[in-house]
């Protein structure tokens, strides 16, 4: 089916829009920092404010590189503050991290329930990610939806990565629908401007994850709380 405003395909980002992103990903930023400063508290933390996330309170500044960036950019990042490893190293470590880290992931609502939704009223379904495919797969699996999607793509899948259209033009290209006919949904404006810069039909931003109505407000056009809300914009 496609909605009233020609809409057919929703093409959904992963942290912090299918999952809640302070539940699911502040401890691991913690984690994530202990492991680049080789256990070095006083690094760590400065490890994490290069990030975008304040060590004491958790929280993650909009866009910043643990909110929007990709496994190789956060590995960038920390090396260039002061982490004693190759920028190759960092990124094997942290793709590992984070495909465990599905398993202590907290989802904005029932995944499988909202997937199947959405598919039994005919959306193709995707998810494009700045983090690795292994780990949005896991995702999938864990939380009951890997079923109902049509289209997988990560950093590393081969369709380039956020803001560039590629992970957008790639799910029209799996499924034969036109950026026009696609929704993308994300948390912040990477995910935004990834979806202006395809051409896409509706750009909705949700904020379960580290964007704010302010900073996402110029770039999408909608705003959600979350996305069961979704159906209403559709």
């Amino acid at each position: 089916m496609a909605a009233g405003n020609g809409i057919t395909g929703i093409l959904f980002d992963k942290d912090g829009t299918l999952l809640d992103y302070a539940k699911s990903w502040v401890p691991v930023n913690y984690e994530l920092a202990r492991i680049a400063a080789r256990g070095d508290e006083r690094l760590a933390r400065v490890l994490l404010q290069a990030g975008g996330m304040d060590p004491d309170t958790g929280h993650v500044a909009p866009d910043s590189l643990l909110a929007a960036g990709n496994t190789v950019e956060i590995a960038t990042g920390m090396v260039e503050a002061g982490a004693p490893f190759t920028v190759e190293e960092l990124t094997t470590l942290f793709d590992g991290l984070f495909a465990q880290s599905a398993d202590y992931a907290v989802p904005v609502t029932d995944l499988g329930a909202f997937f199947a939704a959405l598919h039994a009223k005919g959306y193709r379904l995707g998810v494009a990610s700045s983090d690795n495919e292994r780990s949005i797969r896991e995702t999938a699996k864990r939380f009951g939806f890997e079923n109902y999607l049509h289209y997988v793509a990560g950093y590393d899948s081969g369709y380039g990565v956020k803001p560039q259209p590629g992970m957008v033009l790639g799910f029209c290209a799996a499924t034969g629908l036109a950026p026009a006919q696609v929704a993308v949904v994300g948390d912040n404006n990477h995910d935004m401007h990834m979806g202006r810069n395809a051409g896409v039909g509706m750009t909705i931003a949700v904020l379960t994850g580290t964007g704010s109505r302010q900073s996402l407000a110029e770039a999408s056009d909608h705003c959600l709380a979350d996305i069961t809300e979704l159906e209403a914009v559709l």
